[in-house]
């Protein structure tokens, strides 16, 4: 941990710079109450705008959430081309609102696959809050893992074969540098919703030395009480990064 980043921890008291939550259980929480499964995503993009509130009110520099997995394709037509209406229109009714507040929109993931107005929109979005300086809003779309870390690679492989790269400087420092979360801290929190406890596919690399907070809430219920029960877990923690405790009370690896 470098000065800096002590200084960014005192700002934000503590709590963790990185938040990274996959919103599982609308479709659920919709079906319990005897309405369609896409009833309930509109209710989780409530819930997504009380938790970007109070992310930003708390200093947290960075909230990553998984909207849509390149796996999610595999789900019924009716619901994905729903849920991409929903993610266009939300793109249009919040941009304004996340640009007032100084946040910073960021949408990663293979936006090939969406169509052409779709990726208008999203370049048009980012592009409106790109000098924002407050939280950044990472939205993981159409994203995978495995898909970051490959195109991360064939960008090296492509530098290699023109000399841009040479060969024995690929490091873990290198293969960062083109993952798509290439200049934002790694995730110190990751947050799943719904009561499934895997990472499916979700920032794979990235999530090495994240601290795990699993709950049984569907996403819809998920709100600032248990974003907070989340960070207060997190705090109760000891981050050694291969130390010892004893290295870490003494402050000999800060």
């Amino acid at each position: 941990m470098t000065a800096a980043d002590n200084d960014k921890s005192a700002i934000n008291n503590g709590n963790p710079r990185h938040i990274a939550i996959i919103m599982d259980g609308n479709g659920r929480w919709a079906q319990k109450r005897l309405m369609p499964r896409i009833m309930g995503h509109y209710a989780g993009v409530k819930a997504v705008r009380k938790i970007v509130e109070y992310c930003a009110k708390e200093n947290i520099e960075v909230l990553s959430l998984f909207a849509f997995s390149s796996e999610n394709w595999r789900r019924p037509q009716d619901e994905v081309s729903l849920l991409m209406e929903l993610f266009m229109n939300t793109l249009q009714s919040e941009v304004d609102k996340l640009d007032k507040n100084n946040i910073r929109l960021k949408i990663i993931g293979d936006k090939s696959a969406f169509p052409e107005k779709l990726r208008e929109k999203i370049a048009t979005a980012e592009g409106q809050t790109a000098q924002n300086d407050g939280l950044t809003l990472l939205i993981a779309a159409n994203y995978g893992g495995r898909w970051d870390i490959t195109q991360a690679l064939r960008q090296i492989v492509a530098g290699v074969k023109s000399g841009e790269i040479d060969e024995q400087a690929i490091s873990e420092q290198l293969v960062n540098q083109y993952l798509v979360t290439a200049e934002l801290p790694e995730p110190d929190l990751f947050i799943r919703s719904g009561g499934e406890e895997r990472i499916s596919n979700f920032l794979l690399w990235q999530l090495a030395y994240t601290e795990f907070y699993f709950t049984d809430a569907l996403w819809p219920d998920f709100d600032q009480q248990a974003l907070e029960k989340a960070i207060g877990s997190f705090k109760g923690r000891q981050r050694r990064f291969g130390h010892t405790g004893e290295q870490v009370i003494d402050n000999r690896v800060l």
